[in-house]
C-alpha cells in the first residue's frame, strides 16, 4: 500500500512537471526575438489575437518589441515596455517561432512607411488600406491574415476580420496591387481609407 502510494506521488508529480513545461518557452523550437512590430497591431487589453481585429485599440507598427517567454500558441512580450501577450488563435498551420519571426522584424519599419506614397501612409496611419497599395503597403497597415483561411500569401484574395463577426475580402490584381475590398458597406467602411471621408 505504501509503495502504491509513493509510485502516485511520483507519477503525478512528473505529470505535473509536464503539465508546468508546456506553458513555458521550448528555446530549440521557439527563439527570443527583439525588434520592431512588423505592422500595426489591433488589442484588447494585453491581448493581441493572430486574427488582428482591426476594430481594436491600435499599436503601430515601428514599435519595439522583445519576446519574454513563450506558452501553447502564446508568445509573451514587451512592446514598447508594456508587457502584452500575442495570441495564435487561429492560424496554427505556421509554427509559433516563425509566426514570431514575421511580427518582430530587425529594421524598424517607419523610414520606409515615410518614402511611401502618401495614400499609402495615411491609410497606414489610420490602420485601414488603400485601394492601388502593394502587398507589402497591406501587411504593414493591417497585419498578416490569419493562416486558416489564407495560408498563401500568393493568393489573389485574403481574408481578414474588422470584428470577430464581420469579415472581408482583399483582391489582388494581377501585378500585386490593392484592386478591392469585398465586405459588407459598415465593414468596408471601416477598413478601406478613402480620403475625404
Amino acid at each position: 500500500m505504501l509503495r502504491q502510494a509513493v509510485t502516485i506521488r511520483i507519477l503525478a508529480s512528473a505529470l505535473a512537471a509536464t503539465l508546468s513545461l508546456a506553458g513555458t518557452a521550448r528555446s530549440a523550437e521557439e527563439p527570443a526575438l527583439s525588434g520592431y512590430t512588423c505592422c500595426n497591431l489591433h488589442y484588447d487589453k494585453d491581448w493581441i489575437s493572430d486574427a488582428n481585429w482591426s476594430s481594436l485599440a491600435m499599436l503601430p507598427a515601428g514599435a519595439a518589441i522583445k519576446t519574454t517567454g513563450y506558452g501553447r500558441y502564446r508568445i509573451m512580450v514587451e512592446i514598447d515596455g508594456r508587457k502584452m501577450r500575442l495570441g495564435q488563435d487561429y492560424g496554427r498551420q505556421q509554427s509559433l517561432a516563425d509566426w514570431a519571426r514575421n511580427l518582430i522584424v530587425a529594421q524598424d519599419p517607419r523610414p520606409k512607411i515615410a518614402a511611401w506614397p502618401a495614400p499609402a501612409r495615411n491609410a497606414i496611419r489610420a490602420g485601414k488600406v488603400a485601394l492601388g497599395m502593394s502587398k507589402e503597403q497591406v501587411l504593414v497597415a493591417v497585419g498578416y491574415p490569419p493562416m486558416h483561411q489564407t495560408p498563401s500569401l500568393e493568393a489573389l484574395q485574403w481574408k481578414y476580420w474588422h470584428t470577430s463577426f464581420g469579415s472581408y475580402l482583399l483582391v489582388w490584381d494581377g501585378s500585386g496591387r490593392l484592386k478591392d475590398v469585398l465586405a459588407d458597406p459598415q465593414t468596408r467602411h471601416g477598413v478601406l481609407h478613402e480620403p475625404g471621408r
